[in-house]
């Protein structure tokens, strides 16, 4: 995925970032089925596009699309549900932000925006060809950042921030409430609280830290048995807690349940307080060194099930790590997979065996981080891969 060149937000705007298309979306030739047939059904049959998908064009509505104007089916909205906060690790979200689909994605130049759109959403909502235009662009400006709100037939939504938000509590099995986005004016740097394993480089490497930043804005902590209500508020606040149990083989004089139980305990310490509208997100990491009983009492105190992100290398399986977060996209099937218990306790038994150094598996995590772009100031788009 190629990223066009930066536009600058403050310069006034080029001819490239004008409304393109749209002047070729009436039909009196009816398409047979598909995507094609949203803007048939909206000029010639008179059909209003919030009854239509404009996802795949199915006239089986479910709900509102929740960025733009028009209906979504069901099939398309598990699929939203599933991808609309996935990223690549070229920092830019990996799917169209209409249909969640798409093989080549239009990349917004805006260099404070993430979002990709696939041709045949273009050429189908805004206007036939339109899509060849704009690849021909130096500079463009994507839907959901252009001053005006209509391009042909795609209209973006009122308030559509606080609109995905209700999109996602209404129609998300997870149980915890989703935060609304930030407007990029208003994204402040991260504050993070980084227990037990230090994820400082992780967090620059993503551009969410700047090289020797100020050291407030990640605080390590590492033995936490006298930390305190106060010491945490004196620290605070914090934005994103994270904490993580010791890797396989690594020597430690502590029970594993000890770092899951105090990970809990100074999460509720750095909690807003109830009712705040302040985007906080947390993570816990179990490096599959957790029991039974303490899987189960991690998801009772934790109020969700983990999910199981797994490391795989020519079909064999090299790593993988539990995970425990209220960051969007988290249980995506994007970054889990189905293991069996039986395929990780041996994963397990050889790493406790091995003689090789005990190491962090932050990498597997790594990418689930990505997604509080929407809610946080960043640095750097240069993303690396290599950690």
């Amino acid at each position: 995925m190629a990223a066009i060149p930066a536009l600058d937000p403050e310069a006034e705007p080029s001819m490239d970032v004008i409304l393109v298309g749209s002047s070729e979306l009436s039909s009196s030739v009816s398409p047979r089925t598909g995507r094609d047939l949203i803007a048939y059904e909206v000029k010639a049959n008179q059909r209003n596009i919030e009854d239509i998908c404009i996802c795949c064009g199915s006239l089986q509505v479910h709900t509102q699309h929740p960025l733009f104007e028009g209906g979504i089916c069901a099939p398309c909205k598990d699929k939203s549900l599933d991808a609309l906060f996935l990223y690549d690790d070229d920092g830019y979200q990996s799917y169209c932000s209409i249909c969640c689909s798409g093989e080549t994605l239009l990349i917004c130049g805006n260099p404070d925006c993430t979002r990709c759109y696939c041709f045949e959403c273009v050429d189908s909502l805004v206007g036939p060809g339109t899509s060849g235009k704009v690849h021909a662009m130096s500079n463009w400006v994507c839907y959901l950042c252009l001053p005006s709100s209509r391009s042909g037939l795609l209209q973006r939504r009122r308030k559509w921030r606080s609109q995905l938000k209700a999109f996602y509590d209404r129609e998300s099995e997870n149980p915890l409430e989703m935060f609304e986005t930030v407007p990029v004016w208003r994204r402040q740097p991260v504050r993070v609280l980084s227990l037990f394993e230090d994820i400082k480089k992780e967090l620059t490497s993503l551009g969410f830290l700047e090289s020797g930043s100020d050291p407030g804005q990640l605080k390590h902590v590492v033995d936490v048995t006298d930390t305190v209500r106060k010491d945490v508020e004196e620290w605070g606040p914090f934005d994103l807690v994270y904490g993580a149990t010791p890797p396989l083989g690594h020597t430690c004089d502590r029970p594993p349940s000890w770092y899951l139980f105090q990970f809990h305990r100074l999460l509720q310490y750095a909690r807003p307080k109830p009712g705040s509208p302040r985007p906080f997100f947390w993570m816990f990491v179990d490096n599959l060194v957790l029991n039974k009983e303490d899987l189960d009492v991690a998801s009772r105190f934790l109020e969700m099930e983990p999910v199981t992100i797994p490391d795989v290398h020519g079909g064999s399986l090299q790593n993988a790590v539990r995970v425990w977060s209220n960051i969007p996209a988290i249980r995506s099937s994007r970054h889990w997979a189905l293991v069996s218990e039986e395929e990780l306790s041996l994963l397990a038994q050889n790493k406790q065996s091995s003689k090789l150094a005990a190491k962090w598996p932050t990498k597997l995590v790594k990418n689930c981080f990505l997604p509080l772009k929407e809610y946080f100031k960043y640095f750097s788009t240069e993303l690396t891969s290599s950690l």
